[in-house]
């Protein structure tokens, strides 16, 4: 079943089944972008209905057909896909590259960039590989796969410029002598033009921090449970100003709390968003609130850093590598819990990661592996 369940200016939201709707009621070649996050191939299932990891693909392939019809030539599609864990190992499972193989060898579709959502904020997972065995880092990058029917769709990175650095400015400031770099580079003397902002890498710095924002505000007044995996609004208004233009049609077939809708709306795109969780479409229609949209029309300037390799290498001695590559867990330590509150650091209290990872270590060996 399709209905709509709700209309503004620009867009509607769809409660229904996105891929007969697609297939049924969206005109070929008539969409300019396709930007959503789909459910991500994960080891453990989520409450919005993921699919695992090893059917993944052939999940998705029907999807990926009524993306290719529906698209302009001049369109894109960009997807938004978290990677996973292979069950029970600390290794990476490669769904979302075969995924990303197949829409373009099988289905048709070019690669026009790879992109990098890096979130700061990000929590040290997965626990047990990272904090508790201390065999790899954390994992805070989704990638992002732009994807378009032709290799030459509609697009501008002057709509994503970002600031000069303060190195940047510098320069310009007190010059530079134009020469070739050892790397074959050539460095002109029109490298030196003030062009007012610089054109952004194909890494994305963006936090994931939303805790006190009108959206959960208002699933909090009404009783409803919000998405729990919902990205950021600047992620699909970067992807929207870059590719669209005002009155062109923006879908997105996985719209959860329609997030993706929102910033259509402010932006004056025509918009579908399509769900067949009404709990969380429930919750999606304070994001149409008047006072909402103008709300989240402006955006925090904040610099992220990544901090260079090596800051701490020469301040303490290296630790031991375990001998069998963290197949077994290290022997406990001290129970977290045992201590006297004066020896609690503020630090302590307040960090979930050591809440996680004592946890963890209080769970026994059989639990883990039945869990894994």
């Amino acid at each position: 079943m399709t209905e709509i369940y709700f209309n503004t200016k620009f867009g509607k939201i769809i409660h229904g089944d996105s891929l007969q709707l697609m297939e049924k009621y969206i005109e070929l070649k008539s969409v300019n972008l396709i930007m959503t996050s789909p459910p991500f191939g994960l080891v453990r299932k989520k409450d919005y209905g993921n699919v695992d990891a090893m059917d993944y693909i052939e999940w998705f392939r029907s999807f990926g057909h009524i993306f290719k019809r529906i698209l302009r030539d001049d369109g894109s599609l960009v997807i938004d896909i978290g990677g996973s864990w292979i069950k029970g190992q600390p290794t990476r499972s490669l769904y979302h590259f075969k995924l990303l193989i197949m829409l373009c060898e099988e289905i048709g579709f070019h690669l026009a960039q790879e992109f990098y959502w890096w979130n700061p904020s990000k929590l040290p997972t997965p626990a047990e590989w990272v904090t508790v065995r201390r065999i790899r880092v954390k994992d805070a990058i989704n990638c992002i796969w732009w994807l378009s029917p032709t290799p030459y769709p509609k697009a501008s990175n002057r709509r994503v410029l970002q600031p000069y650095s303060d190195s940047m400015k510098d320069l310009l400031r007190n010059g530079y002598t134009a020469k070739k770099r050892p790397s074959g580079h050539d460095i002109s003397e029109k490298f030196s033009v003030n062009n007012k902002a610089a054109i952004p890498p194909n890494l994305l710095a963006l936090p994931n921090t939303e805790s006190n924002s009108y959206y959960l505000r208002y699933c909090a007044a009404h009783k409803i449970k919000p998405h729990p995996a919902r990205y950021p609004s600047i992620l699909p208004e970067y992807f929207i100003r870059m590719l669209t233009e005002k009155g062109d049609l923006v879908i997105d077939p996985f719209a959860g709390s329609c997030i993706t809708g929102e910033v259509a709306e402010r932006l004056e795109r025509r918009w579908v968003c399509v769900d067949e969780v009404e709990e969380y479409l429930e919750g999606a229609l304070g994001r149409f609130d008047g006072e909402n949209l103008k709300a989240n029309g402006s955006q925090e300037n904040v610099y992220y850093k990544i901090p260079r390799p090596g800051l701490l290498w020469d301040e303490e001695e290296e630790e031991a590598l375990p001998e069998d590559g963290g197949r077994n867990r290290p022997k406990r330590k001290r129970k977290i819990a045992s201590l006297p509150k004066s020896e609690y650091t503020e630090e302590l209290q307040d960090t979930e990661q050591m809440v996680v990872q004592y946890t963890l270590l209080e769970k026994s060996d059989s639990e883990y592996n039945e869990q894994n």
